[in-house]
């Protein structure tokens, strides 16, 4: 049963109107960076006590929107509703992960094609017979950017968790066995609520940290880091905005 919620996304008095496009920074520092490059302009809205919302001015991203940064799936699937309700069509996603493959380094980017969920926000959200997948028409625009740069890159499908502190050495090694590229916090439920409200998404994560050999590798303040998430920022700011 779809039922409507009693609490639910709304557009309130004097919240701006946006762009079909949208860029979900998840990471402070990210966002920090795309809004300096574009000389986005911060915006007042009603929800601005939880993330902040940002105007790209025309000619530089062709009105393109950055909102964050988001903590976990319930606080970034708050973000979207707003987004969408707001006017967004096209979701752009930047985020970090860790690696669970031993060829994926922090520093690589990764296209997440589909989730595996452990999260407990997308549940909520019907999707009967779908699975939990990002947009292929986004996904093809992000990789031929990627290639055009010449930045290297992984396409697949990662795992997400609320509890980043139970990331256990069996289930590490039972999402590598069956092939999942990376471990975040977001994704399958922006991707599960994406469908349900019938608007695209997609995105990139880089990677922050490894898991791979079932110990923790920290690459949080990497030069590696630092330059990808820089790439994936101009990757995405480029591209949103292009597609439609």
């Amino acid at each position: 049963m779809n039922e409507k919620g009693i609490i639910y996304p709304v557009k309130a008095k004097g919240d701006p109107h946006i762009g079909p496009d949208a860029i979900m920074a998840i990471i402070n520092s990210d966002l920090k960076y795309l809004t300096e490059i574009s000389n986005a302009r911060k915006l007042s809205f009603s929800e601005m006590d939880l993330y902040s919302l940002f105007s790209v001015p025309d000619g530089q991203g062709r009105g393109v929107t950055v909102a964050g940064p988001f903590l976990g799936a319930p606080h970034a699937v708050m973000g979207l509703e707003k987004l969408v309700v707001s006017g967004a069509e096209r979701i752009w996603v930047l985020g970090w992960c860790g690696s669970l493959q031993p060829h994926i380094h922090t520093g690589h980017i990764i296209v997440p094609a589909s989730a595996v969920s452990e999260e407990g926000t997308s549940p909520h959200y019907p999707i009967p017979g779908r699975a939990i997948e990002s947009d292929g028409e986004l996904n093809e625009a992000l990789e031929n950017e990627l290639t055009g740069q010449g930045l290297s890159f992984s396409k697949g499908a990662v795992w997400t968790t609320d509890a980043v502190y139970r990331e256990t050495p069996a289930k590490v090694k039972a999402y590598q066995e069956k092939g999942l590229l990376a471990v975040e916090m977001e994704i399958s439920a922006l991707m599960t609520v994406a469908i349900y409200r019938s608007v695209s998404l997609a995105g990139l994560l880089v990677v922050s940290d490894e898991l791979y050999d079932l110990r923790w590798k920290r690459g949080f303040s990497s030069r590696e880091l630092k330059r990808a998430s820089r790439k994936a920022c101009e990757v995405l700011l480029n591209i949103a905005g292009s597609c439609v």
